[in-house]
């Protein structure tokens, strides 16, 4: 089938639009990215119905078979959120979180520490932002409400350290993903100096909004910056008030989310079936990947050297000997509590259900990925963009751009689907040097704007997660969340322009500590007055 060009076209826009459009009428993600994949596909085929049905069939199968055999890199990236789900589940089931949560009781000595103990628990279990939110909420709430630190407070720690430490991890749910995407678009583009994961490690310092999220909540937790609604919500708590609502939270969504991953707990659980899991978990997939690595480093006759393997890694096979390492280490803290096979079996069960979202949206993501790149609707842009825009503006304008969408869809992978693809062409053919910037600023964005909005999962959960009124949590999130947005708009115009990592990452220290320090005065101007 010869497919029609839109490269020099608007029309090229018209199915992320689309999607993008319904996505916010709608609120329903996979029902607006297959309606834009269908749309790409009749255009791409004249509206030509056979010819379309059968793009839209090569397509989708060319996501599970490729070259006569199986997709191995996606399929082992399904694979490995399956297993991650499981994991997450049995860790629940083991009492390893209640156990801790106890723990954490007769240690934790003050409210500083209560909100820091949330907060590493935060960075430390990083694998899925599902598993955070609602692990680290059910250890911490305990102990933070024992100092009377808000529910809104503790629901702002959880939020904004899930997200932005699952996408900074390649060993996450979220790394897996993205590198997928990632990889897709080095190889559209002839890419060979580095592997998918060279230019996500690449990525990571130039990851502005999620390097400087996860500081501004220690920041806050260390020098309570309580500013705008969070004031009010500290001082209630101080009060003794606020932490009589454990009920549901008050969406929808946020009940079946709970009911989803709802799993009775053991009491005879040990802090150790929380930690080793996960620490076999990260163990076992660094093992894999330097493994894999100096494999190929060896069939290449290259001598083993720590980078050149992890460039060089089968990234979706290590995700997979991760896994299946974490899950029969979880396996074994269940059996050794003899609990009964049919509720183990029943929580897997419900762990790789609750999966099942993530890997539909992750199908219908590489799905649209490949129409938008057909449509060539990164190389229209660029050619516009061409002449009209400075390409040193583009990491600046992708990262308000990618926030906003999530903020409209409250996703952040059904964003990386739509718009890493897109930046990916647009420095293909303004600017290749760009490509990692831009790519950043699209993961960055779709971060921010996954903070920002009342519909996204991540922020229901987090919600959840602390046992705090919804719509309390987002509104006292949001002025943080935009003032790290705006230290990351100093940092990506700076990365524009200069294309030096270390001074927009020093630009955006500069802001950041200037932001913090404005913050500061604003608190305890508050408390002045208050006394």
């Amino acid at each position: 089938m010869n497919l029609i060009d839109f490269a020099t076209s608007p029309m090229s826009l018209l199915p992320p639009i689309v999607a993008l459009g319904l996505a916010i009428i709608t609120r329903r993600v996979l029902l607006s990215l297959g309606v834009g994949i269908l749309l790409g596909a009749l255009l791409l085929q004249d509206f030509s119905f056979a010819n379309s049905a059968q793009y839209i069939f090569n397509t989708v199968s060319g996501v599970i078979v490729e070259d006569g055999g199986l997709n191995m890199w996606n399929m082992s990236i399904v694979g490995f959120l399956l297993l991650l789900g499981m994991m997450t589940a049995l860790l629940t089931l083991s009492g390893g979180t209640k156990a801790f949560a106890e723990w954490a009781q007769a240690r934790v000595k003050s409210k500083r520490g209560s909100k820091l103990l949330a907060a590493f628990l935060g960075v430390f279990i990083f694998v899925d932002d599902y598993f955070n939110s609602l692990a680290v909420g059910a250890i911490s709430r305990p102990v933070t409400d024992r100092f009377y630190v808000s529910r809104a407070k503790l629901a702002y720690i959880l939020d904004s350290t899930a997200a932005p430490m699952c996408v900074l991890m390649p060993a996450s749910s979220w790394g897996a993903y993205i590198m997928t995407i990632v990889s897709g678009i080095l190889v559209a583009h002839g890419i060979t100096e580095y592997s998918a994961i060279g230019a996500y490690v690449r990525i990571i310092p130039m990851n502005f909004y999620a390097v400087f999220a996860l500081l501004m909540v220690f920041a806050v937790a260390w020098f309570q910056l309580d500013v705008g609604p969070m004031r009010k919500h500290e001082l209630q708590a101080k009060k003794g008030h606020g932490f009589d609502n454990d009920k549901e939270t008050d969406t929808q969504e946020a009940h079946e989310l709970n009911e989803e991953l709802d799993i009775k707990e053991s009491d005879f659980g040990s802090v150790s079936d929380l930690i080793l899991p996960i620490l076999v978990l990260i163990g076992a997939m660094i093992v894999a990947m330097l493994f894999t690595g100096g494999q190929a480093l060896a069939a290449d006759g290259i001598a083993f050297n720590l980078l050149g393997a992890f460039e060089n890694t089968d990234v979706g096979t290590s995700l997979i000997y991760g896994g299946s390492a974490g899950l029969l280490t979880a396996v074994a803290t269940v059996v050794r509590q003899k609990l009964a096979l049919k509720d183990v079996a029943m929580t897997m069960w419900i762990g790789a259900r609750s999966m099942f979202g993530a890997i539909l949206i992750l199908f219908f993501a590489w799905s649209i990925g490949s129409v938008i790149g057909d449509m060539k609707t990164g190389a229209y842009l660029s050619s516009t963009v061409q002449g009209n825009i400075d390409i040193h503006w583009l990491p600046v304008i992708l990262f308000l751009l990618s926030g906003f969408m999530a903020f409209a869809t409250g996703t952040s992978w059904g964003t990386f689907g739509i718009m890493l693809p897109i930046a990916g062409d647009m420095a293909g053919a303004t600017d290749i040097a760009m490509m990692l910037p831009m790519l950043s600023a699209v993961l960055a964005g779709s971060v921010f704007g996954d903070h920002c909005s009342p519909i996204s999962d991540t922020t229901i959960l987090s919600s959840t997660g602390a046992r705090c009124n919804h719509i309390d949590h987002v509104s006292t999130q949001l002025p943080y969340a935009l003032s790290v947005a705006l230290v990351s708009c100093i940092g990506f115009i700076t990365l524009g322009m200069t294309t030096s990592v270390a001074i927009s990452f020093a630009a955006t220290s500069a802001a950041f500590v200037v932001v913090c320090l404005i913050l500061n005065s604003v608190s305890k101007s508050r408390m002045v007055k208050e006394a």
